[in-house]
């Protein structure tokens, strides 16, 4: 059988800006037949995401990241429908997704990687299954749990930086379901910073943009900042760091203005800004959402719960076709997306 599949065509260097050049689509072809165990699945949609940034890299610098091979198909988040099985839990025309899935139009996966999924739980939202519902609402929800001591009645001041990406704009909005009395969110444009206020329910956003940034976060934090929900790094966050109160703590998620940068993960912070969080006792430690799987059914069901509820809005950059993952992923990390950036392989 012919498909066409997306593989790495090249490698930005470590300190390279990623473009839809290093992608590359061609024809490749699979088996006519499957095997016992098997499942053949037509692929609907695929998930970019930041991190994907170091799987570029011949070396990801992380020791949970395997790097993507030149010439060899790309991976990631995928949803798909099985077309022919050869699985005793799998039938024909049930949904199924992978954290693994190839960036190729159909597959033959095996059976027992593939997670079943309910349609009805995000209500028929395939996609929301690779963020809100997914490893995205995941890291947001389980980053503010484990990371965040948010209490109910504490009256808490969080902030959120890439907070009209996939994660900041849930993470913003799961802070006011865990008992935040105030979210501020950090965006690139005014239409984010509106969408923000308007539609996800934060008290303020701030363009960091337009105007001094720590003068505008004093004025909406005058009580100072207790939880930072960081999914940027670099200046940004050494501003907010800066504004943040005695025994607060930062949710380390992603440090997406470093991951064109050769540095280590998370990457040090400047020494001033080191000081300040060692007088003010501020956390600051590495969290990674894999370390934290035995709590992802119970909270997978709390996120379904809150879309059902219309608790969670969620929003989506959709983009059509295979052909259009590369120029999909250039421009996710330049920040051209709004909430989750997918890709829509086929209806």
């Amino acid at each position: 059988m012919i498909i066409e599949r997306v593989v790495l065509n090249s490698r930005p260097g470590k300190n390279g800006v990623p473009v839809a050049e290093n992608f590359r689509l061609e024809q490749s072809t699979i088996a006519d037949t499957i095997q016992a165990g098997q499942v053949r699945v037509r692929t609907l949609y695929l998930s970019v995401d930041p991190y994907m940034r170091c799987r570029m890299n011949e070396d990801t610098g992380s020791d949970y990241l395997l790097p993507w091979q030149l010439s060899e198909v790309a991976d990631g988040g995928g949803i798909g429908v099985v077309e022919e099985s050869k699985h005793d839990n799998l039938a024909t025309g049930d949904f199924v997704t992978s954290f693994s899935w190839p960036w190729q139009t159909v597959a033959i996966l095996d059976g027992s990687l593939l997670q079943k999924l309910i349609p009805q739980l995000v209500n028929g939202h395939l996609s929301y299954f690779l963020g809100a519902a997914g490893m995205t609402g995941l890291t947001a929800l389980l980053g503010i749990k484990e990371k965040g001591h948010v209490a109910v009645g504490a009256n808490q001041t969080m902030v959120v930086s890439g907070a009209a990406g996939a994660c900041g704009s849930l993470a913003g909005q799961i802070g006011h379901l865990e008992g935040c009395s105030r979210v501020v969110g950090i965006a690139g444009t005014d239409e984010k910073c509106s969408i923000l206020v308007q539609e996800m329910g934060f008290d303020a956003a701030i363009n960091y943009k337009k105007g001094n940034v720590a003068e505008q976060l004093r004025e909406l934090c005058p009580d100072g900042v207790d939880v930072y929900f960081d999914n940027v790094g670099g200046d940004i966050s050494d501003t907010v760091i800066s504004q943040m109160n005695q025994n607060s703590h930062i949710i380390l998620c992603g440090q997406i203005s470093q991951y064109n940068k050769d540095v280590p993960y998370p990457p040090p912070l400047p020494p001033d800004i080191e000081k300040i969080q060692k007088e003010r006792n501020i956390t600051r430690e590495r969290f990674l959402v894999l370390n934290y799987m035995d709590k992802q059914e119970a909270c997978i069901l709390q996120l379904c719960q809150w879309i059902q509820e219309g608790k969670l809005k969620v929003r989506e950059t959709v983009v059509e076709g295979l052909a259009n993952i590369g120029a999909a992923f250039q421009s996710m990390m330049s920040g051209g997306n709004i909430g989750k950036q997918i890709v829509s392989v086929s209806k």
